[in-house]
This record gives C-alpha cells, structure tokens and sequence, in this order.
C-alpha cells in the first residue's frame, strides 16, 4: 500500500539510501535545511526541524514520517544535540500527533548502545559464535552526548506511544555505507548496512503494523554484535547482504 511518507533530513545518508530504493514506492514530501541539488521525488520543503511552524505544515496530509534530521556527528557538543536532536525531534512528535499522523520510525543509532562495548569484549564481540548480542531490550548507554540524544528520542518515542498512541519505531542504525562493508573495520563488518537493507527496512517500518518498537538497523552479516531477530519478526525484516560476502 502507497504511504504518504514525510523525510526529514531527506539529503542526509540514510535518506539517499532510502531514496535510491523507495522514490517511486511512496508519495515522498522531503524536508532539509539544505535546498536539493537535483531532481527529487516528491514535494521539497527547505526548512530546518527547529522551526516548528515550517515542521507543522510539513505534516499536513502525511500518514508516516521518517525523522532523520539532527546533527549526527558523535563529537557534537551538548548545545548541538539538544537543539537539533532532542528538542527538534520532540517538536516531530509533537507535530505529528496534533496532525493525526499514525506512525513516526526514529532514527536512532548504535551510538545509544557505545559504551556496553567495553574493553573486555574486545574483539571476541564481533565472533559469529558469540551468544551475547544486544536485542533492543537492554537500557540505553550512550557513549557519546550524540548517543545521549538519541537515547533521549527514543525516550520521547516510549512517551508519545504511551500517552497518545502513536506507532513509534526506533532503528539504531549500523554502520551504513554504499557497495561494501568498511574494510580493515572489524567492528564495521560487525554493524554494516547496505543502502539495499536500510531502504527494505525503512519501508518496512513504515508498512509494518506494530506499537512501540526498538530494533537494530544492520545486513545479515556472520559476525554480530547486534540481533536483528525483532526486526525480522515483528516489521517482516529480511536482509540480503552479509558484509562476509566482502572478506
């Protein structure tokens, strides 16, 4: 079934590896501070996810959002994040309830989950026979203030799924690169996404019927340190590339 989908941060990363797969999938608005550079599907709102006017009128007539909007680079310092990250992504939320959007996937990241990869798991973490893997139900621990901003988005979306029932997914994304894994990068292979697995994902997030969901955002490589059993029994997540291919 064909979604009206609003992107923020529509020119980031994630969102041309969506793009490159979904553009003719769904009924695309885009929203970046940053006017496009080329042809884009869809509408293309230039506006930053700070000016919560600009994000309310986004909001008309869309079913789902997909928020990737914020700073994403993991030295941000604490005025960054709560700007763009924490208070940015409250205004999404609160936006899209008052416009009766149904489900909102949050962007999340690994970075939420840092600091459980302590010294004394390193390297056997990234062993395909290793046991321990983190599933979603763990507590957050950040090892950066970007991971405390992320941790506190999926906060808010626990929040605006409890108090106004609104479908929330929150994806801890991997290591996202084009055509192959990191190389000489173990703990990359161990987390890689491919642009074909994010945008499967992403469109599975926003077909998938669920309530308030936590799941890594990662290929089906051999060596994990992050299961994606939630995301392929819940959002029918099935990935097709393994950064093992790439050895």
């Amino acid at each position: 079934m064909v979604q009206s989908v609003l992107l923020t941060g529509a020119a980031g990363r994630v969102g041309e590896a969506i793009l490159a797969d979904l553009a003719d999938v769904h009924e695309w608005r885009l929203l970046d501070r940053d006017p496009p550079t080329g042809e884009q599907p869809g509408e293309f709102v230039v506006a930053d996810i700070t000016d919560e006017e600009a994000v309310r009128e986004a909001m008309d007539g869309i079913d789902v959002v997909i928020h990737l909007a914020g700073d994403p680079r993991p030295e941000a310092p604490w005025d960054s994040v709560l700007t763009n990250n924490i208070d940015g992504t409250q205004t999404v939320f609160e936006a899209a309830v008052d416009a009766g959007v149904e489900t909102v996937v949050f962007a999340s990241s690994n970075h939420a989950v840092g600091a459980y990869e302590t010294d004394e798991r390193t390297p056997e973490m990234y062993r395909a026979d290793d046991d321990y893997l983190l599933d979603g139900t763990e507590l957050p621990r950040p090892g950066n203030l970007y991971g405390v901003s992320k941790a506190a988005g999926e906060s808010l979306g626990r929040y605006y799924h409890d108090e106004y029932g609104l479908s929330v997914a929150c994806v801890r994304i991997g290591n996202l690169t084009e055509g192959h894994p990191p190389i000489d990068y173990e703990r990359g292979q161990a987390m890689w996404l491919s642009y074909h697995d994010c945008a499967h994902l992403f469109d599975r997030c926003i077909r998938a019927d669920y309530g308030y969901e936590i799941v890594y955002g990662i290929s089906d490589n051999d060596r994990k340190y992050y299961s994606i059993d939630r995301a392929r029994e819940v959002l029918g997540y099935e990935p097709q590339d393994n950064s093992a291919e790439h050895d």
